[in-house]
């Protein structure tokens, strides 16, 4: 298998993985906004820190599953044109797109983010809420970790592009789920 695929493998597996696991904070979402529900109307119970739990949880979800969702076209997408092109045209479009769009994107993120991350890391910051969860500076972290995955995965997208502008053939997708629990 040549070095390229294997790459673009081990990238995508990286990106299933984190998103199967993420998936599971959906579920820890749903039953953390119920039980917050429940409590306050039916016992008139609150607790702040169980509140921000499921609003972590709900961020989470989006900053570590957006890799995930690149990998499997999630995003949104204006198909004006892009529909209608050629395989190879698409490839050209997703390397220009990744290339003078997504990067440049990720790039002020992690620049801006930086000095939003690190202040919060001198004080380790916690909850701004009363009683509300610590180490509010984890979740900011995360912001890395979200453009690190996107970045992974565009990455992949770009290298299997190229394979196609310039091979001809297309990268066969390693990661489906039915290969997942297979180790194919």
């Amino acid at each position: 298998m040549p070095f390229t695929h294997r790459v673009i493998r081990s990238i995508d597996y990286i990106n299933e993985y984190l998103g199967r696991i993420t998936a599971w904070l959906v579920l820890g979402c749903v039953v953390t906004c119920f039980l917050v529900a429940f409590l306050r109307y039916v016992f008139s119970i609150g607790y702040v820190w169980m509140q921000e739990l499921y609003v972590w949880q709900h961020a989470l979800v989006f900053m570590l599953g957006a890799g995930y969702t690149l990998l499997h076209d999630g995003h949104v997408r204006v198909d004006v044109f892009y529909s209608k092109l050629s395989p190879k045209g698409q490839a050209l479009v997703q390397i220009i797109g990744t290339c003078f769009f997504l990067w440049p994107w990720l790039f002020v993120v992690s620049f801006y983010g930086w000095s939003f991350i690190k202040s919060s890391w001198q004080i380790l910051e916690e909850s701004p809420q009363t009683d509300g969860l610590p180490g509010y500076f984890l979740l900011k972290s995360v912001i890395y970790v979200f453009c690190f995955v996107i970045f992974l995965q565009s990455f992949a997208h770009i290298l299997r592009s190229t394979v196609l502008i310039f091979r001809g053939y297309e990268v066969p997708r390693f990661v489906t789920s039915e290969t997942i629990g297979q180790g194919k």
